[in-house]
């Protein structure tokens, strides 16, 4: 049997793990090379992961459901279209004996089967079990092995609830909720033999505090009522939940506020409409708010920044990072190096992403890489919200509903007020305190401003 390993793909830069959403293959089919076997599931991305050869699927290694690091082996498949995995180990365990009356002696094995052989051998000389039920009990992710290595804890003592009682992620987080509840009680006392004194801390040693304290997300569960409907969360709003939480951990959030006119951008999105029709361009409010904002990035680096332990990151790209609702849920597609597309380009850009995000067919590196933000509550015909920051930014800017109001407004000639009726939105940007302070942020969007109301005529 030839058997090749299909490993959890990396999927982006930035994305660790990913999960196993649903096998589109079983354990004895036939797959034929680049055929689609399984969806993952990553906090980036959804995808499908093609074989890399034809052959039978023998074995499959991490169930649906479970979430593994980049790297972890998923399944194997017989390039020569073996039987699967199980059944050969079954085979190979059975004892020799006399052969029945009448029958003839089985023939010696071929060479090319001994490395085979020997897998069980070496399996036990390394202490490891023999059948496929034991090595999957024992065999964990690296996530799951290193979550048991944090909280000191042994394997072995874990109930599994994984294929064939493999331990998971959720098991080892169900049974640190029941160490933590169960009443403390002595420690039956170490043979003399074998001492097991707890390794002192190394001089120096960092605690991994920050560590869990910048990754992990520990949400509080509260008492059910009697006429209470419990939802587990799906992917995409649990994803969400635990990256709102540690964004708002680092990044001291400060929003700032500002009102801009849109009727200069009004006028020429009306007279223009039929002209960007014919090129198969739609140009939004928010694409010339994306078209501004790409253009005064450079001219703040701090915005356009982020903190980066105790140094400050000044990004050298423009990327835009455009919030998507998916009713429900969010993502954020991203456009790329945004300062060097014209106004139709962002736009087509805009409807792009935005229609293939809703069909979720996004590539990694089509929502990652967000150099800044920009989310619009104001589409919904909500008046101003205050995001919160992305993680790895210095600032989000959020468009409020753009509606006509009576201002006050002065003759340029004489000076004289009047009371006029303009189209007009609130701004607010929440920012990071660390890198970008008040001030800043007011030039920011007084440039802003001055961009979006004395727009370009020829554009």
């Amino acid at each position: 049997m030839a058997r090749i390993e299909v490993p959890m793909p990396q999927m982006g830069e930035s994305i660790a793990e990913g999960t196993v959403s649903k096998w589109l293959k079983q354990v004895g089919d036939s797959v034929e090379r680049d055929e689609p076997i399984l969806e993952i599931s990553t906090d980036k991305v959804d995808a499908e992961i093609p074989a890399p050869q034809s052959g039978t699927l023998v074995e499959v290694a991490v169930e649906e459901g479970e979430t593994v690091e980049v790297g972890t082996i998923v399944a194997f498949i017989d390039t020569e279209g073996g039987a699967p995995a199980p059944a050969a180990a079954e085979e190979e365990a059975e004892p020799a004996g006399d052969p029945a009356p009448g029958s003839e002696p089985a023939p010696a094995a071929e060479p090319a089967s001994a490395p085979a052989a020997a897998a069980p051998a070496a399996a036990s000389k390394d202490g490891e079990p023999g059948t496929a039920e034991e090595r999957l009990r024992t065999r964990s992710t690296p996530v799951v092995r290193r979550m048991a290595q944090e909280h000191g804890l042994n394997l072995e003592e874990i109930p599994g609830t994984g294929h064939a009682g493999r331990v998971t992620k959720d098991d080892v987080l169900a049974f640190l909720e029941t160490k933590d509840e169960a009443p403390a009680r002595p420690e039956p006392a170490a043979p003399a033999s074998k001492p097991t004194p707890a390794p002192a801390p190394a001089a120096g040693a960092p605690s991994d505090l920050w560590t869990r304290f910048y990754g992990e997300v520990q949400h509080p569960e509260f008492p059910v009522g009697q006429n209470d409907r419990v939802e587990p969360m799906d992917k995409i709003r649990r994803l969400t939940a635990d990256h709102m939480v540690l964004a708002k951990r680092v990044a001291p959030h400060v929003h700032s506020f500002i009102e801009v006119d849109f009727s200069r951008v009004d006028r020429i999105r009306r007279e223009n409409k039929k002209r960007w029709e014919e090129q198969g361009a739609r140009v939004s409010f928010t694409a010339f708010v994306t078209w501004a904002c790409a253009k005064v990035l450079r001219e703040f680096p701090r915005v356009n920044g982020t903190v980066s332990g105790n140094n400050l990151l000044f990004r050298g790209d423009v990327n835009v990072g455009m919030a998507v609702d998916l009713d429900p849920g969010l993502i954020v597609p991203v456009i790329h190096n945004a300062d060097d597309l014209s106004l139709v380009g962002i736009g087509k850009k805009i409807i792009d992403l935005a229609e293939r995000a809703r069909a979720r067919q996004l590539g990694p590196d089509e929502i990652q890489g967000a150099t800044f933000s920009i989310t619009n509550p104001g589409v919904m015909g909500t008046l101003v919200g205050m995001p919160v920051i992305p993680k790895g930014t210095a600032a989000i800017l959020g468009t409020g509903a753009i509606e006509k109001r009576p201002v006050v407004v002065e003759d340029p000639d004489t000076g004289a007020d009047s009371i006029a009726i303009r189209k007009r939105s609130l701004f607010s940007m929440g920012y990071d305190h660390r890198i970008v302070d008040g001030a800043d942020a007011s030039r920011f969007l007084s440039r802003l401003k001055e961009v979006l109301e004395e727009f370009p005529e020829d554009i």
